[in-house]
């Protein structure tokens, strides 16, 4: 180890020590700073200059340096508050000779969230590495599952990365078919509640009658049966309600104070049950035109959208469109049992200039019903719907040298106001020019 370092140019030392932990502080024997990196001082705000030399409880607020040093025991995975948030800490004393002569801190997380996001992930990985096909549940999406890299993509999984490891409730927007689940279950899976249950319920799709059942549960006394509602079963987990603007305001009253309370009423009991759920709801209707139009309450509205992600369509980020369908023809060509499929150019064609109206649900069903219907290893326009092929080409605009589109107009007014007007003063300033430019501009263009 001794020769290595002797070995390493000093300056790559430096970088070593900037870029080894994200923030770290060396003390000696008195708790006075040796050295503490750029990334630390900043967040301090502090100069490392200043902060060298001087005692550490006097730049690092609630630091157990000094208890470490008096110790000698090292503290690992601490929780440290500073500057009015939770991180995990090491502090380790640094023996010479059988003596202390120091010690050494690092930040391993910057806040208690940054451990969770970290949990959350780790178990996603290990996950993927120890899940085979038969072990993978049906229907079960991760966050690796949304398929794009436009800027709108990019962005929400940016969020779900965040609000993931949170309690927050949150309202998922879009239209049908732009796969407002698969964002749903993402979220779920990068939660702290990613090995719980994960509970769903499509209030547009069970009559009104039965929904109250459906959710809350029920009780038959003469029975003595309790049927668990989707509440219970989704107890220590997540509850994904879908199409949550379908729901009867009556029934909105009810899930209003389930939530807030935490606790749900089974129908013919008079006995609550505690449940712990984090609610995650989806609408392919703009609530707030239900709440103008009385049919959504606004008090339910604000507690399941502390978080809101806007889903778009298919035709909003065509920019997908090629990693979407190909990502598709891969899936139902091993499906199929097919050894080769590609898709002709004019197949691709009626496909990129069509208006996906079912969004990249829509787009998944052609593609499944192409691959099923192509003849040979090519998929031609006969294996698409007609719908598709009645689309016109897109007209796209001829792209003209910028430069020379604004010295044209250039040109073409003062050639106008020569004919105009006679006195360059005037001239000048009707077109917000000095003279002497207007002068280099005449002559520019040959007026």
């Amino acid at each position: 180890m001794k020769s290595i370092v002797q070995h390493l140019p000093e300056s790559v030392l430096s970088q070593i020590l900037e870029n080894a932990f994200q923030w770290f502080v060396v003390v000696d024997k008195n708790s006075r700073i040796l050295y503490i990196n750029e990334d630390y001082c900043r967040f301090l705000e502090v100069e490392r200059d200043q902060a060298i030399g001087k005692p550490v409880d006097e730049v690092i607020e609630n630091t157990k340096m000094h208890e470490v040093i008096k110790s000698g025991v090292a503290d690992v995975a601490s929780p440290h508050y500073i500057k009015g948030t939770y991180m995990l800490a090491n502090r380790v004393p640094l023996i010479v000779d059988g003596k202390i002569v120091g010690a050494f801190g690092s930040v391993v997380f910057r806040d208690m969230n940054d451990w969770k996001k970290l949990s959350s992930h780790v178990r996603t990985t290990m996950d993927k590495i120890n899940m085979t096909p038969n072990d993978a549940p049906s229907k079960s999406y991760r966050l690796e599952d949304i398929k794009g890299s436009s800027q709108a993509i990019r962005s929400i999984k940016e969020t779900i990365q965040m609000i993931a490891p949170s309690d927050l409730s949150v309202l998922i927007e879009g239209e049908s078919g732009t796969g407002k689940e698969l964002f749903a279950q993402s979220i779920h899976g990068r939660s702290e509640r990613a090995d719980l249950p994960f509970v769903k319920i499509n209030c547009a799709a069970i009559p009104a009658e039965l929904l109250e059942a459906e959710i809350f549960g029920s009780y038959h006394e003469h029975e003595n049966k309790h049927r668990k509602g989707r509440f219970e079963l989704a107890d220590k987990g997540t509850l994904f309600i879908d199409e949550i603007g379908a729901m009867p305001l009556t029934l909105q009253a009810k899930l209003l104070r389930a939530i807030q309370e935490g606790e749900v009423e089974p129908i013919g009991s008079h006995i609550t049950k505690q449940v712990n759920v984090r609610i995650l709801a989806a609408t392919n209707r703009p609530l707030g035109h239900l709440i103008e139009q009385g049919k959504f309450r606004e008090d339910l509205y604000y507690r399941i959208q502390a978080i809101t992600l806007r889903i778009p369509p298919l035709r909003e980020r065509m920019e997908d469109f090629t990693e979407l369908a190909n990502t598709f023809l891969q899936q139902y060509i091993i499906k199929a049992g097919k050894r080769r499929l590609v898709l002709s150019s004019q197949t691709r064609e009626y496909l990129q200039n069509y208006h996906w109206p079912g969004n990249v649900r829509e787009l998944q069903n052609v593609i499944q019903a192409a691959v099923y219907l192509a003849e040979d290893e090519t998929i031609e326009p006969s294996a698409l719907p007609e719908q598709l092929k009645q689309v016109r080409k897109k007209q796209h605009p001829v792209l003209v040298n910028l430069q020379e589109a604004i010295e044209d107009l250039e040109r073409t007014m003062i050639k106008q106001a020569l004919v105009d007007e006679t006195d360059k003063r005037v001239i000048a300033k009707q077109l917000g020019l000095s003279r002497s430019t207007l002068y280099e501009k005449i002559k520019k263009y040959n007026l």
